[in-house]
């Protein structure tokens, strides 16, 4: 027995150290708490990357490669255009097709799989991914211009969301819930069951986490995955894709599949074979999406959209929290976040503080330049149209009488000459103004001032959008009036952190309202995997 019980402790041990070994400092949005180890392995990283700048990726369905009759489409990088960051395949129908029946085939036996076999599995892609973070860090400054310290927590998000969605998993034993008796030698039973195929449609500005965790929520449901991640950054959608395969997912449960919208998009959407989808992005897009998808009968999409999110300050606030909370909120990763803070509504009495404050802040802290750099807060806009979107939005505000504070200019100089880089642009602005409504998911805030907190809370209000809403007061009752009243899916008060901006799997469940979501229930939370699942309700005799 002490033989045994010595060998038990020791595997004990092992497991402990071997689980010690995978957790890494919780470098968050909010923290952005970045080691010297950290930035050392970074930029070893970095310099490993910029040697295979200009690989050529295939896609992959059931497991093996796969080239596209569609030809390539090359990706030059935000920060310098003269380099071509990946060539991936231009899938076609045709592709997207053969992907779909692919997910269908395999969804068999994955979905029959006992839950905590899946749970395992997963749990492995999320190791995979922190071993790999500072490789894969690396790619995203180059692919879509994050900074060092954004995207090592992004990484990190990315697997705290598949580990959150596989405890939701095994909290709910699997989603079986035996109901009462309805007599003797009876009992009945309400299960929720996968659907079948799932397309996953994600975004380029958080290209591993939101696609990651979309990915994540349908496939521990036990769905089968068409992954389309966006043409802006394909190859962290590759290396979910590897994440997934090196855990030993079997064949054809995720399959990666780049492509056009006109095409691979397309066919996701209206491929009969496809019994669920999820798409971030554009509420113009998701729109379309959510009317189009379910044809013959209903189907479930989760759209998760876009905000215009606002940021109340009082005449209480403390000022230099409210400040530093702005600032992280507008201006991290270029306010190119459906969260990012774009506009903010503050008591008029404190208002030209705050904004010397704001100001402040923003000169200081907010360096622009290449993203890999340790001192970079902001690197480029993704593209072209990004620039000339922000130029418009400048030009429009100056001739609407808008005073800008800070910025409004697109930059041009030195090592920002072939890139894609702006100013964080500061605009004091007439609250009637359309830039006040328009999302630019760009550096771009405007404030005025308000007369009371009633004011401020309605024009919040005002907006189609209902994402992520903040407030800074410290008037209690103004604070609970705000929580009760705002319509935005995802609050905050007194956050120096970030006044909008700062979700985590967990800790803040994320999703929108209004024009902002589709569902009610939220991303990182505690209600979103069972989205991916319907109920069997079952009665059993003997």
């Amino acid at each position: 027995m002490p033989a045994k019980r010595v060998a038990s402790k020791k595997k004990t041990t092992r497991a402990a150290k071997k689980t010690a070994a995978l957790q890494v400092p919780r470098i968050t949005y909010a923290t952005l708490a970045i080691t010297p180890d950290d930035d050392k392995k970074y930029d070893d990283a970095v310099e490993r990357v910029r040697q295979e700048l200009g690989k050529h990726f295939p896609n992959f369905v059931n497991g093996e490669s796969r080239p596209s009759s569609g030809g390539e489409n090359a990706h030059a990088s935000p920060v310098d255009t003269r380099k071509v960051v990946s060539y991936f395949p231009k899938g076609t129908r045709e592709d997207a097709q053969h992907a779909i029946r692919v997910a269908h085939e395999a969804f068999g036996k994955w979905s029959a799989m006992d839950y905590r076999d899946r749970v395992k599995l997963m749990r492995r892609a999320a190791d995979r991914l922190i071993e790999r973070r500072y490789a894969i860090s690396a790619w995203m400054a180059f692919e879509v211009g994050k900074n060092r310290a954004e995207s090592l927590a992004e990484v990190n998000e990315a697997a705290e969301l598949i580990r959150y969605y596989c405890e939701r998993m095994e909290f709910h034993k699997g989603y079986v819930l035996p109901l009462e008796s309805p007599g003797k030698g009876q009992k009945t039973v309400s299960v929720l069951r996968p659907y079948g195929v799932w397309a996953v449609i994600a975004p380029w500005n958080f290209p591993m986490a939101l696609a990651t965790g979309m990915s994540a929520g349908a496939l521990v449901a036990g769905n089968a995955v068409v992954f389309k991640p966006s043409s802006e950054s394909p190859v962290a959608g590759y290396e979910i894709y590897r994440a997934f395969a090196d855990a030993g997912l079997p064949n054809g449960v995720f399959n990666l599949m780049v492509g056009p919208g006109a095409t691979v998009g397309a066919e996701l959407q209206e491929n009969p074979g496809v019994n669920g989808l999820i798409f971030t992005g554009s509420k113009e897009v998701g729109m379309q999406v959510y009317h189009n998808f379910a044809k013959g009968y209903p189907k479930p999409v989760i759209a998760e959209m876009g905000g215009k999110n606002p940021a109340i300050v009082t005449a209480s606030a403390d000022l230099d929290e409210a400040a530093e909370g702005v600032m992280r909120a507008a201006f991290g990763f270029d306010g190119q976040k459906c969260s990012a803070n774009s506009r903010v509504y503050v008591d008029r009495a404190v208002k030209d503080k705050f904004l010397e404050l704001l100001v402040e802040y923003t000169k200081n802290r907010v360096k622009v330049g290449d993203p890999t750099r340790k001192e970079t807060f902001m690197g480029p806009v993704i593209n072209q149209a990004a620039v000339e979107t922000y130029l418009r939005a400048a030009d429009e505000a100056r001739r609407g009488g808008g005073k800008f504070l800070f910025g409004g200019n697109a930059i041009k100089t030195g090592e920002m000459e072939h890139g894609y880089f702006v100013e964080p642009a500061i605009v004091e602005l007439d609250k009637k103004h359309r830039l006040f409504q328009e999302e630019l998911f760009l550096p771009f805030l405007v404030i005025d001032a308000v007369d009371s907190f009633d004011e401020a809370l309605a024009l919040s209000n005002d907006s189609e959008y209902g994402l992520c809403a903040g407030i800074y007061s410290r008037d209690q009752k103004e604070i609970d009036v705000f929580f009760d009243n705002i319509q935005a899916g995802v609050t905050y008060s007194n956050r120096r952190a970030g006044s909008t901006t700062g979700a985590w799997p967990g800790v803040n469940s994320f999703g929108g309202w209004k024009g902002s979501g589709s569902t009610g229930k939220s991303a990182l939370g505690p209600y979103y995997v069972q989205q991916f699942m319907r109920e069997q309700s079952r009665w059993i005799v003997g």
